[in-house]
């Protein structure tokens, strides 16, 4: 019934006129905003390149858009790759409302956009401090069960401030905003994920609320440290006791099982991808593994991918594994581990042999022996710059070390 719900309202939209209005989107910008819950409203910028090509801009990041649909006085517009679309109804000249809408997760959340407008927020050029450098972050602070750390890295110029949230388990990407006074704001938005942080800053603290979508908030803290860095990615996931190797049988797009014992796998390095289609640290690393495997493939070297997908159907999930291969150009086996949710404790089960899976991504590291060598759990993608060619670097080595051995 919820799912129907939302089909509906996407189908409001589009006006009951017979023939196609003319009304298409305007070159030049737009801001869109998302209305979140607390009143709070979440900026991103759009830049319409053609009637069927626009840019979404999050500080350094651009994504390219070509999947936009007209009808009628109605406009849907969806972000590669990502379940998540736009579906809204010209107002005016310059006006655009709709929604935001993931059918998957059964999640609506209302948005305006206007013409015109190029600032993300408003910037009054009254920064009461400078939040540029390493932040010691508590998310849910005391809060039993929910209480994790994360590093938060900013550089301010006047009063624009870019950077991220960098967790033991990934990040959250390209952050644009601003510091009017002691309050900054920031923003993202990429098609799977809406993000919005707000803060009350000192020269040494920030107390503030993280909103993802209009689904969820938590509260957090942070001090300044430019000394602070996170656990090892490479010790937090790890095999049970009485395990060496990893195994598993799930299919492809063709109905063809795949396991790790398949003689395309023997005798060489295996990188074992644990990701999911929604997931936009996944997409970022399989941007990454996507490249550095096409470039390598000749050697004894093997990716697969692992999806944990959120489609309620198996046909449905796999369609989207096929939109993840051909916009990033995977060519390495994508396999369909789980469908109809992507909980952490369900997928679990399919690899029993780990101690959990914290986070997606997570790649495994298997020698040409069968034996599983390193987990790196989480991915810090190219919004954390230095951490992302460090990353990168450690990635290449190792692999080079398990091809010489």
């Amino acid at each position: 019934m919820r799912y129907f719900s939302i089909f509906l309202l996407a189908l409001i939209l589009v006006s009951c006129k017979d023939k196609t209005t003319s009304k298409t989107l305007d070159y030049g910008t737009y801001r869109f905003v998302l209305q979140l819950q607390d009143d709070q409203e979440l900026p991103f910028i759009v830049e319409v390149d053609s009637q069927n090509s626009l840019t979404i801009f999050n500080a350094e990041e651009q994504i390219e858009v070509d999947e936009i649909e007209y009808k009628n006085d109605s406009i849907f517009i969806k972000a590669p790759v990502f379940e998540g679309y736009l579906a809204g109804k010209f107002m005016d000249n310059s006006t655009i409302k709709g929604n935001f809408i993931n059918e998957s997760l059964d999640r609506v959340v209302p948005f305006y956009a206007n013409y015109g407008r190029k600032e993300r927020f408003n910037n009054n050029g009254d920064a009461a401090t400078n939040v540029s450098g390493v932040w010691e972050t508590v998310f849910s602070k005391g809060i039993e069960g929910d209480e994790y750390i994360a590093k938060g890295v900013f550089e301010q110029k006047d009063g624009k401030v870019t950077g991220t949230f960098r967790t033991t388990t990934g990040d959250y990407r390209y952050l644009e905003g601003v510091l009017n006074g002691n309050r900054m704001e920031l923003s993202t938005f990429d098609g799977a994920h809406a993000f919005l942080f707000t803060a009350e800053v000192t020269d040494s603290t920030m107390n503030g609320t993280f909103y993802s979508g209009n689904h969820w908030k938590e509260p957090f803290v942070a001090k300044r440290n430019s000394d602070y860095e996170l656990p090892s990615a490479n010790s937090l996931t790890f095999l049970k006791d009485g395990y060496e190797s990893l195994e598993f049988t799930f299919p492809d797009a063709n109905g063809n099982q795949v396991s790790l014992s398949d003689e395309r796998f023997k005798d060489k390095v295996v990188v074992v991808q644990i990701m999911g289609t929604w997931c936009p640290n996944c997409l970022d690393e399989s941007k990454y593994y996507a490249d550095f495997y096409s470039k390598n493939k000749d050697k004894d070297l093997e990716i697969i991918a692992l999806a944990f997908e959120s489609a309620k159907t198996k046909e449905k999930a796999f369609n989207r594994i096929e939109r993840l291969t051909s916009k990033v150009g995977i060519v390495y086996p994508v396999l369909l581990a789980q469908y109809g949710t992507y909980d952490k404790e369900k997928a679990a089960e399919k690899l029993p042999m780990l101690n959990h899976i914290l986070s997606y991504p997570t790649s495994i590291f298997v020698d040409k022996t069968g034996k599983v060598r390193k987990i790196h759990t989480g991915f810090n993608g190219p919004a954390t710059g230095e951490k992302y060619t460090e990353f990168k670097n450690e990635f290449e080595g190792f692999i080079e070390t398990l091809l010489n051995e």
